[in-house]
């Protein structure tokens, strides 16, 4: 798809283009409300702005959108929408040794009980060993920041999935 085909697109057709690349459905409406984009960066700024003015329930219906770091049967049955971009994003993962992606998982359910969500990280360019070093010592933020952590990383995914739907 490129920027016309979203701009002309019917609202269901462009609602589930934006849904792949951020799963807050008030992100999604308020975006698609500012349709014709002049062209991908005005997007791209919408998509920031629009972000950082939604709540801690807007993000965390976001989170729900993604696999676990490593976890390929999430990306198999739940994320089929997605997979072929959350594969490419955790592309790393698939080279992970045993213990490591071990550690990612006992990891990823302790950050998962501490917080009361998946670890959200941009994971583009990341080795598996270089995520559950960023995982781990996330554990250590309070929970108020690592809210905005995970809020942060979470743009920046968003921010390269429309540059890949833009593609």
């Amino acid at each position: 798809m490129n920027l016309q085909e979203l701009n002309d697109a019917t609202t269901e057709s462009a609602e589930q283009a934006l849904t792949l690349c951020c799963g807050s459905s008030r992100w999604v409406k308020s975006v698609l409300a500012q349709r014709p984009f002049a062209d991908k960066n005005s997007l791209l700024a919408i998509s920031q702005k629009v972000w950082l003015q939604l709540d801690r329930e807007d993000w965390l219906e976001a989170f729900t959108h993604h696999p676990k770091i490593g976890d390929v049967d999430s990306l198999r049955k739940k994320f089929a929408a997605t997979k072929q971009w959350a594969e490419g994003e955790q592309g790393a993962v698939k080279e992970a040794s045993e213990a490591t992606l071990e550690a990612l998982a006992q990891a990823n359910a302790a950050y998962e009980k501490k917080f009361g969500y998946i670890f959200i990280v941009c994971a583009t360019g990341k080795s598996a060993e270089q995520m559950l070093t960023l995982l781990q010592a996330r554990m250590n933020n309070a929970e108020d920041d690592e809210i905005l952590v995970a809020m942060q990383e979470q743009n920046k995914i968003t921010g390269l999935r429309l540059e890949k739907l833009l593609s």
